[in-house]
């Protein structure tokens, strides 16, 4: 299976950046420096190469995100519905048969995000796959198949916004990335940033 050549041409990536960031006192977490570099840019840096196309999903400093040469979206809906409105909401502009999306405040996506999230999904037949770091799964590290825009408007448009719930809905594949837990490291608060920036000084 991990045999199975692998084309970027049919993957759109979608970097959330759309989140209220309460813990950091309200910051757009994306443009929050890191090392010298916004952390959008190693997310970005990331996942550019695995993919077609990439949009930022971002309902704040749009202009400023617009510099990175990519598309941005804001949430279609209003009041703060999480994930999932910024999917469905950058699905609309997505004519690849499938979305990988990850978020702006991890740093250590890696580079074969894409391919394993696909093959398992395939593996599994399934119309979602999840990544899971071992103990728990990580519903914004997820490729989907982009005909799920209707049922993910459907949802979100009954005020619903949890998406672990709408993932039930579907067949959904678990990716199993215990091998790279900090993938999923993220930063929520000052000293997660001084954690993260220690770990990159380690990486060279």
């Amino acid at each position: 299976m991990d045999n199975i050549a692998v084309t970027r041409q049919i993957f759109t990536g979608v970097i959330l950046a759309g989140g209220q960031a309460q813990r950091m006192g309200g910051q757009d977490k994306g443009l929050i420096e890191l090392n010298g570099s916004p952390m959008v840019q190693y997310v970005l840096d990331a996942i550019v190469p695995q993919v077609i196309k990439v949009i930022i999903n971002a309902n704040r400093n749009q202009d400023i995100y617009a510099h990175y040469g990519h598309e941005v979206i804001g949430d279609e809906f209003e009041g703060f519905f999480g994930p999932l409105a910024g999917m469905a909401s950058s699905m609309r502009a997505i004519s690849t048969p499938f979305m990988l999306t990850a978020p702006c405040d991890s740093p250590f996506v890696p580079d074969d995000l894409a391919k394993r999230l696909y093959l398992q999904m395939i593996k599994k037949d399934a119309d979602i796959s999840v990544a899971h770091d071992g103990k728990r799964i990580q519903p914004v590290f997820v490729m989907l198949k982009t005909s799920l825009l209707d049922s993910m408007l459907d949802f979100l448009n009954k005020g619903e916004r949890k998406i672990d719930i709408w993932f039930e809905q579907h067949k959904l594949a678990v990716t199993d990335f215990s091998d790279k837990p900090d993938t999923f490291i993220n930063i929520n608060n000052r000293d997660d940033l001084s954690l993260i920036e220690s770990r990159l000084k380690e990486r060279g």
